[in-house]
């Protein structure tokens, strides 16, 4: 395997307008450097001077320099099947993506981004940006952010990383889309377009048949991740049946699990009951012991007759949840499971715990506290909204919960936010609760996952 390592300079902006200014490329078999490329590029545009500063290029530099469209054949072909290797490989690779886009080519090869990997094999470095990392390391880098010196000094840092990485840096390769895989209907070019934004998305056949919903909070990216799946034989056969992608931006997240949970019990898509997997697997449940105390634990939903206090979307957030028990309720880590032991539990001896573990403290005290913290869960009788972001910057979302029911959710444009109740309420779509809402919300408001909570 051969692997490409790159870095560009450009004139800066976004992705989608910036220009390459140079570029330089080291190919390596893993373990040494064997054949490398260099070239300031004329970006038939000024360069701004805040650029110049940076990297010292400069108008006059690149005007006699090849333009891009002039050395883009031999820059494919000297990168050839090799893995585009970059510190923070996005950049690189999408700015190269965009100017052989330009051209009508569609530029595609593995990745490997040297920022997340070096995050694995070398953890515990305060910075990971490659001038911070390599002065850790002690790896020389002359000219910083020019493409030659840069793209050199990250060629040493992922040698280091394929020598200290077991499997050679396999596990860290990003795939990327291979239109062969996909349905022939399908525009790629629509997928490069689709928003980084939070919402919902919609799968549809050539029948246009709607065959999947789901959610994110970077609609591109997790659609990009179905369009790359490979992981089950159901994967594959629907990521061959997406022939048309439409979705519908939320701006809020929890209003993105309403609506995905809305839309999934009305239209019952085939692939949603195929790839089905409950989003909630674990709950929060009690009971009392012997000696009359309510210990609270994290089990599978599935396994339990009773519905749980609360949800979690994995053990880890679980666990984290009963942490948060502990620090903020005077809860006893015995009773949470979080220190298994047939005596007292370890933060008795620091006078972190009242003696619940070992029958100091009485069960009445103790279980009036758990009793508190189970009740912040609940919202039977509450009435209130869970504002958020919008869709766009001068607008606010909306999720409407009256004397303990979910209404429903909506926008209010900010210029008209006259602080009413009444003005509030004119925005909602109206919904009848299921189930599955009130468990969003409480993990919504579990997990602070909105900007304000107004009660009325």
């Amino acid at each position: 395997m051969k692997y490409a390592i790159i870095d560009l300079e450009t004139t800066g902006g976004s992705m989608k307008t910036t220009k390459i200014t140079e570029i330089a490329i080291f190919i390596s078999d893993g373990e040494r450097i064997i054949d490398e490329y260099s070239s300031l590029v004329n970006p038939e545009k000024s360069i701004p001077p805040f650029i110049t500063r940076l990297t010292g290029i400069n108008d006059e530099m690149v005007k006699n320099a090849p333009k891009f469209y002039e050395i883009a054949k031999e820059v494919l072909e000297f990168i050839g099947d090799a893995v585009f290797v970059a510190h923070n490989v996005g950049f690189d690779y999408n700015v190269l993506r965009t100017e052989y886009k330009s051209l009508g080519f569609d530029f595609r090869a593995t990745q490997l981004c040297t920022v997340r990997t070096s995050r694995y094999v070398i953890p515990g470095h305060k910075s990971y940006s490659l001038g911070k990392l390599t002065d850790d390391l002690d790896i020389v880098l002359h000219d910083r952010h020019r493409a030659e010196g840069d793209a050199r000094a990250t060629a040493i840092l992922f040698h280091l990383l394929y020598e200290k990485d077991p499997n050679n840096l396999k596990t860290f390769l990003q795939q990327d889309i291979q239109p062969k895989s996909l349905h022939p209907g399908l525009d790629i070019e629509v997928i490069d377009d689709l928003p980084k934004s939070t919402g919902v998305y919609k799968f549809y056949s050539s029948e246009n048949d709607l065959i999947y919903i789901g959610k994110s909070r970077n609609i591109q990216s997790r659609i990009k991740q179905h369009l790359k799946n490979n992981s089950s034989k159901k994967a594959i056969k629907m990521r061959e049946e997406i022939a048309d992608i439409k979705y519908e931006l939320t701006g809020s997240e929890a209003i993105a699990f309403l609506l995905e949970s809305n839309l999934i019990k009305k239209y019952k898509p085939r692939y949603n009951r195929a790839l089905r997997k409950d989003k909630f697997p674990f709950g929060l449940y009690s009971y009392e012991d012997g000696k009359g105390y309510i210990n609270l634990t994290i089990d599978h939903v599935q396994r339990k007759n009773t519905p749980p206090h609360t949800t979690f979307s994995s053990k880890r957030e679980g666990t984290r949840f009963l942490n948060y028990a502990f620090e903020n309720y005077d809860l006893c880590q015995k009773l949470l499971g979080l220190y298994p032991t047939k005596g007292a539990c370890f933060q008795y001896h620091t006078k972190q715990c009242q003696g619940a573990c070992i029958g100091e403290e009485s069960a009445e005290s103790y279980n009036d506290r758990v009793s508190d913290l189970l009740n912040s869960l609940d919202f039977e009788t509450d009435s209130f909204f869970l504002v958020d972001q919008g869709r766009k910057k001068d607008e606010l979302s909306l999720i409407l919960v009256e004397r303990g029911t979910y209404r429903g959710f909506g926008y209010l444009p900010k210029q008209l936010n006259d602080g009413s109740i009444d003005t509030w309420k004119e925005m909602i779509t109206y919904y009848n609760e299921a189930k599955d809402d009130r468990m969003i919300i409480q993990r919504m408001l579990r997990m602070n996952k909105y900007k304000e909570l107004r009660e009325f």
